[in-house]
């Protein structure tokens, strides 16, 4: 079993549930989009444009799976409405396996140094409850981990990921409040390290600096990390809250434009009907979605699989016109 195959294991109705009030929200509008219809028409694709831009798809994406159902209704000329289901559920996974950024492929564990990832994001997306999550999986996959508390500024962060490292059995490495971040992760890696640990995860500062405020924190935090293990870290994970919709975006802007992010968590999707800013998100951004949060429990954590979440999402949609 691949490492990752822990993730995904018997989740299939988990991912299912966990899109449930988005499935509900699209099949309305879509439902709405082709009534009376009885072929795919200027109206219907107006229509369509709107449900998917008011479901958080994304303006610019919504344009392009508009654009690709446009070129294939005028190709398939006797094409029914009531088939729009099937053609659109058809483009978007061909619009995401397209995207330049493919599917997250896991992660090669390096031989005798720990894999390190950097969590950045801002207060309140579920970043330390991703974390925690993840330092599960890696353990329940056979690997130690060690966690490093470098949100110094907010105690609550702190005690929070600590109380993680408890619940899952893991060292977390921390220091006093207000304490230089980029101590607290030299210090983790060096334990790590000397305790051939597999696995290091860094939680960092929430708060939404400036860009210049920011790019210089993480920038030193990644430059003292490097001083241990050379690579490190191997992995920047930006975590989104996908019940925020469009805000989710301007955060991916932000931080993708303050540090080297390449792989993101979007979270809180069970809990919304904007599920559909994964697609938006994995398009537009051209980082993989890796994780997707499907729930409070602490197995709720998912590896992203593009054609499985367009599947789940589309895949027992049926419209009649």
């Amino acid at each position: 079993m691949g490492l990752f195959d822990f993730f995904n294991k018997g989740k299939k109705e988990t991912l299912d549930q966990g899109l449930s009030k988005t499935k509900e929200s699209v099949f309305s509008k879509l439902t709405r989009a082709i009534a009376g219809k009885s072929h795919v028409d200027d109206d219907v694709l107006d229509s369509l444009e709107e449900a998917l831009i008011t479901s958080d798809v994304g303006v610019e994406t919504t344009l392009k799976i508009i654009s690709r159902i446009e070129r294939r209704a005028a190709r398939d000329r006797y094409m029914n409405a009531g088939e729009l289901s099937v053609l659109l559920k058809e483009e978007i996974a061909a619009l995401l396996a397209e995207n330049s950024a493919g599917n997250a492929e896991g992660i090669d564990l390096p031989d005798g140094i720990p894999y390190v990832v950097m969590v950045v994001g801002v207060n309140g997306v579920g970043k330390t409850t991703t974390i925690g999550k993840l330092a599960h999986q890696f353990k329940k996959a056979g690997k130690s981990v060690y966690l490093g508390a470098a949100d110094t500024f907010r105690a609550a962060a702190v005690e929070q990921l600590t109380s993680w490292g408890e619940r899952v059995g893991v060292p977390v490495i921390k220091q006093k409040m207000g304490a230089d971040p980029a101590s607290v992760a030299y210090d983790t890696l060096n334990s790590a390290k000397a305790n051939r640990a597999d696995v290091v995860i860094i939680d960092t500062a929430g708060r939404l600096h400036n860009k210049i405020n920011l790019m210089n924190e993480l920038s030193k935090i990644r430059n003292v990390m490097k001083k241990v293990v050379p690579d490190a870290p191997h992995e920047i994970l930006l975590v989104l809250d996908g019940s925020t919709g469009q805000n989710a975006f301007e955060q991916a802007k932000q931080f993708t434009a303050a540090t080297e992010v390449n792989a993101l968590a979007v979270t809180k999707l069970d809990g919304t009907a904007k599920g559909g800013v994964v697609i938006g998100i994995s398009d537009q951004f051209h980082i993989p979605v890796k994780y997707i949060g499907l729930g409070e429990g602490i197995e709720d954590l998912q590896f992203f699989n593009k054609s499985e979440f367009v599947d789940s999402l589309f895949g027992n949609m049926k419209l009649n016109a």
